[in-house]
């Protein structure tokens, strides 16, 4: 599957609310990256308002956005978890858990009133954040002699690659960040010099 190699995110917490006839929606959008960072969130903001009425909520997790669930705990199928999932595709965001609680006010909504609630109130919580855009980035170890130490740094100098961290031992082992949409070129240059070994580790 193709993906681009940015992706963007919100930094730090943030929240939002929306009130409509005696009821209160409260929205927590939270950095996560992993989902069971996402299940620490839920069980915390859970247990603090444990009073409430539903706990809403919809989560996007992956540079490719391949993980993401929406939940109406509750609420009438569609009109929760769904129009908080659709602000997050709409902002173009991954790597995000956005929860809703609300406090029922005694008089019911109707299908068009709680979609209407629970994504204004997500919005809100949006609007309040801040938004970065991260590069994905495949991690390699580069394992070489000293006899080609200069050839390695300047390949390393010429593509301003970012170094992760370095042993000078009896061989050089050098851990790199490498663009992934750069990474199958800028490998291909290392591979041309002899007696190196390149070992693929991860991507984040």
């Amino acid at each position: 599957m193709l993906f681009s190699d940015e992706y963007k995110t919100i930094i730090e917490p943030a929240q939002g609310s929306f009130r409509d006839k005696g009821s209160r929606f409260l929205a927590f959008a939270l950095p996560v990256n992993s989902e069971q960072e996402v299940k620490t969130h839920l069980e915390s903001l859970r247990k603090q308002y444990y009073d409430a009425t539903h706990h809403c909520y919809a989560y996007i997790l992956g540079y490719g956005k391949s993980a993401y669930r929406a939940n109406d705990d509750g609420e009438p199928s569609g009109t929760a978890g769904r129009p908080i999932y659709g602000q997050l595709l709409s902002a173009d965001l991954t790597n995000i858990l956005v929860v809703v609680v609300r406090y029922y006010g005694g008089t019911k909504l109707g299908v068009p009133g709680l979609i209407h609630a629970y994504k204004t109130a997500t919005l809100d919580a949006l609007n309040n954040t801040s938004v970065i855009t991260k590069i994905v980035k495949e991690h390699y170890s580069i394992e070489y002699p000293y006899e080609i130490m200069n050839d390695v740094m300047k390949i390393i100098k010429d593509e301003a690659l970012e170094v992760i961290n370095s042993d000078f031992g009896m061989k050089c082992v050098i851990r790199l960040a490498i663009r992934h949409s750069e990474a199958g070129r800028v490998v291909g240059k290392f591979q041309k010099l002899n007696h190196i070994i390149i070992n693929y580790l991860t991507i984040s």
